[in-house]
Order: C-alpha cells, then sequence, then structure tokens
C-alpha cells in the first residue's frame, strides 16, 4: 500500500486588479465618485492605464457587471495595511481573570481577594468568582451564597454582575465585568 503525502503548494489567490478581472463589463467609480456606466474590461483598463493607475474591483453586481475603481494600488494596498495596523492598535482586549473562594473564608482573606479583584476590575478585565465546595461543603449551599454575596458587596461599587452566582458540578460561579 503506497501512501504518498499530497506536498502540493497552496495557491497565492491574486486579487482583482487589471487584467485578472473576471467580468467582461465593468462600472467604474472615478475619484471624487462620479460613474463611468457599464463599460467593457478593456476600455476600462486601457483608461487605468492612460491615468497611469490600476483598474481595482471592489464589488460585483448580480447581473455579473464588476465594480471598479481607477487607483494606484500599490499606495491603496499600503493604506489599507496601514488602517488594519491602528485598528488593531486602537483595540482593547479583555482578559478573563478568576478569583477563588471557599465556603469558610475568613475576613480579612476575603478582603484581601476583592481588593485584588477591584485591581482587575480597574484594569478593565472581566473577573469570574469561584466558590469551591469541598466533600460535604455542598451541603451548605446558603452559606455558599452567603460568602458569594458578601465578596460581591465589597467590590459592587466597582463591579456589575454579568452572570449570577450558579453551580457547575463543586464550584458555585459569579461573572463580574466593571461598571463603566
Amino acid at each position: 500500500m503506497d501512501q504518498r503525502r499530497n506536498n502540493t503548494k497552496p495557491v497565492k489567490v491574486q486579487e482583482p486588479i487589471n487584467n485578472f478581472i473576471r467580468a467582461r463589463e465593468v462600472l467604474i467609480i472615478g475619484d471624487n465618485g462620479e460613474k463611468l456606466g457599464p463599460i467593457s474590461k478593456l476600455d476600462g483598463i486601457r483608461l487605468a492605464e492612460e491615468r497611469g493607475l490600476d483598474l481595482f474591483q471592489v464589488g460585483q453586481q448580480a447581473d455579473g457587471i464588476a465594480i471598479c475603481k481607477i487607483v494606484d494600488y500599490g499606495k491603496f494596498k499600503y493604506q489599507q495595511q496601514k488602517k488594519q495596523k491602528e485598528v488593531k492598535k486602537n483595540q482593547v482586549k479583555v482578559e478573563n481573570r478568576e478569583v477563588r473562594l471557599t465556603v469558610n473564608i475568613g475576613q480579612h482573606d476575603l478582603l484581601v481577594k476583592a481588593k485584588k479583584a477591584r485591581e482587575f476590575l480597574e484594569a478593565g478585565d472581566r473577573v469570574k468568582v469561584s466558590l469551591k465546595f469541598r466533600g460535604r461543603e455542598i451541603a451548605y449551599m446558603d452559606q455558599g451564597m452567603e460568602t458569594i454575596n458578601k465578596f460581591y458587596s465589597e467590590i459592587e461599587d466597582a463591579a456589575k454582575i454579568e452572570k449570577e452566582a450558579k453551580l457547575t458540578s463543586r464550584f458555585l460561579d459569579m461573572y463580574l465585568v466593571p461598571k463603566k
């Protein structure tokens, strides 16, 4: 049994510019927004070459006519990359942080965890508060809810509840997001 891997190289998809436009007719949009009616693709390419620019397809109509612009393709591509870089730079990345509690946590420990959760929230992160039930503690669900509510009361000025406390296996989970 002969098993060979397919070692073909990925095919680079050519952008729809000039001769790579598939439509026969094109609707050209000029620099100032005027429309040069449906003309043949070759006439559109000739018109672009007269100006020293490229014919670039930006869309397709339902009747098979390509919508094109006459642009300097290199400059256009550069501006697109610059815009994408700017958008990526301005994105705020929200991280998920977790604070773990137990049913019988001491008051001081609860305050320390609340302080840490407040720091996460002020940094713009989402906080998951997990209260773990160990062994037979699962029978004391009301104490767990009381502990998680006490924790929330410590940071309610900086947070709002995204998801209420819900039991998943042995954890009581609640999600908090920063107040705006």
